[in-house]
């Protein structure tokens, strides 16, 4: 959404649509995370009036979605690619391989045995 997304934006690599938005995603959920901590606790919270955990809980549920953390989704840095990605690279399977071929990923060597 736009209203969540900077004026400028500070990405390296491969920029299409999905990338921005994955960006817009994880700097909102970085925004709103103590909140929804918060109100989740307060939820949990079986010592609380049940009205207050009730009201708690509607005002998780009318946060926006991007303030979840199941929508953040990992995508390939330099392809924008969000299936089959290396956490530890933060690429995608063919860039890992291109990449590892071409001696540019530290520690990486083509196995042999």
């Amino acid at each position: 959404m736009s209203m969540f997304r900077p004026k400028k934006l500070d990405l390296g690599g491969f920029i299409n649509a999905r990338v921005v938005r994955d960006y817009t995603k994880r700097k909102v959920f970085e925004q709103h995370e103590p909140e929804r901590q918060a109100l989740r606790y307060i939820i949990r919270n079986t010592s609380l009036p049940q009205r207050v955990r009730a009201q708690a809980q509607l005002q998780l549920a009318q946060m926006h979605a991007y303030t979840r953390s199941t929508q953040i989704k990992n995508r390939c840095v330099a392809g924008g690619i969000a299936r089959s990605v290396f956490r530890d690279f933060r690429i995608a399977r063919y860039q890992f391989r291109l990449q590892a071929l071409a001696g540019e990923l530290p520690g990486v060597k083509k196995a042999s045995w």
